[in-house]
């Protein structure tokens, strides 16, 4: 009886690791590129996509088969990022972030090699002053402009994650870029994009 039941069970486990593998792992650059965004550390970003991916996989049969499979695990990811971010306001500080910060960003600098390729080619793919311009945002206009201009997501998609009306996604969309490009209209005129007038 015990083998019959190992070879069910491990046909079970086969099936809902094949369809996770096809369905939930293409999405993974994409979930990481926003926890990377919204995290800003990339350790950060890699312990969310973790933990994103590890309770997709563990409630797989909670997802519903024909749906968003990326607006689902944008959920949990988002989930994940505010119970962790409830988590951390409620204990005590550890470290001095700041601290250690410039300290790990004087450390990298030095050791930057210059030969880097991949640094060479998309080390500056957003601008200082763009990624501090996003970073101006508020959360909700961010999380919007983000996941359409930078991830490329549709208007569906973005309002399953945000879990408000379409409307809502193109209003914030349009507010967010308008805020943008006020922010962003002096870097413009610097940089040759903008005659002056």
């Amino acid at each position: 009886m015990i083998p019959v039941l190992t070879a069910v069970l491990s046909r079970t486990t086969r099936k809902k690791h094949n369809e996770f593998e096809q369905e939930a792992l293409p999405h993974m650059d994409v979930l990481y590129n926003f926890a990377l965004r919204t995290t800003g550390n990339e350790d950060d970003a890699r312990d969310l996509l973790q933990e994103t991916y590890l309770k997709a996989y563990r409630f797989w049969e909670k997802y519903e088969k024909g749906t968003n499979i990326r607006a689902w695990l944008f959920r949990i990811m988002k989930n994940s990022y505010i119970n962790r971010y409830r988590k951390e306001t409620k204990e005590p500080d550890k470290v001095d972030y700041d601290e250690i910060e410039n300290f790990y960003n004087s450390i990298r600098a030095e050791s930057t090699d210059p030969n880097d390729l991949q640094q060479k080619l998309f080390g500056n793919l957003l601008g200082d002053e763009v990624a501090k311009a996003l970073e101006s945002l508020p959360e909700d206009f961010r999380t919007v402009v983000i996941l359409s201009d930078i991830e490329g997501l549709t208007y569906e998609e973005i309002a399953e994650f945000v879990e408000c009306p379409i409307g809502t996604v193109r209003s914030r969309l349009h507010r967010g870029r308008k805020l943008l490009q006020v922010t962003l209209y002096e870097y413009a005129k610097s940089q040759g994009m903008i005659k002056n007038d």
